[in-house]
């Protein structure tokens, strides 16, 4: 399989490239900066180098790609609309590449669909008092997503750990997973990359936490 990899150098986006290649695909990483991309130089990795914002490059980098994986991310609480305006540029290029599945990584924080009463009204007003920027922006962005007419999902995990990959998550569809609060970026890298080629989870939100 052909993937190309938008936040190919943060923490999750970095490992869905080491484990996708690991398994066999070709990835194309789309990077701002190629040093920051720690993955050595091999036949089936590609990169591409600029802004999300860069039209043609968004373009270039999806033709031909079997699937798109969205893993950006803010590195504050402040303001931002990196994952907004990301998504008005790759879904776009992607239906102008005739490219389809798109894998995008939010957040649990601000879903409350399924959770226990002590979480949707104690743990996670607070959370989105403090993460109310990224959170913003995320929603925005699943917008985006929802109405692209793209076979989208949408990878909802809790608070993320450096931890190392367990081969083992709990999961849900269309609800929160319940009772388990953190999830490695190695397992949640593990589960977007399930998540491409899983039919099961085209229009849903897939939500994952450790096991």
């Amino acid at each position: 399989m052909e993937l190309t990899v938008f936040g190919a150098t943060g923490g999750t986006g970095r490992l869905v490239v080491e484990q996708a290649l690991a398994a066999g695909h070709d990835v194309t990483a789309v990077v701002r900066d190629r040093a920051r991309l720690p993955v050595p130089d091999q036949e089936r990795l590609h990169v591409a180098v600029g802004p999300v914002t860069d039209r043609p490059a968004v373009l270039a980098a999806v033709t031909g790609a079997n699937a798109v994986v969205d893993a950006l991310g803010a590195n504050d609480t402040g303001p931002t609309s990196i994952r907004v305006d990301a998504a008005r540029v790759i879904v776009p290029a992607m239906r102008e590449a005739g490219v389809t599945r798109l894998v995008v990584v939010s957040a649990a924080g601000f879903h409350t669909t399924g959770d226990g009463p002590f979480v949707r009204w104690g743990v996670k007003p607070v959370l989105g008092r403090f993460l109310r920027h990224s959170f913003a922006d995320m929603a925005a962005m699943e917008k985006i997503v929802r109405a692209s007419g793209l076979d989208w999902t949408i990878v909802l995990p809790p608070r993320l750990t450096n931890g190392p990959r367990t081969g083992r998550f709990r999961s849900a569809v269309d609800r929160s997973v319940r009772g388990s609060f953190s999830i490695t970026r190695a397992d949640l890298a593990d589960a977007v990359l399930q998540a491409v080629t899983d039919d099961r989870l085209r229009h849903a939100e897939f939500s994952v936490a450790a096991a």
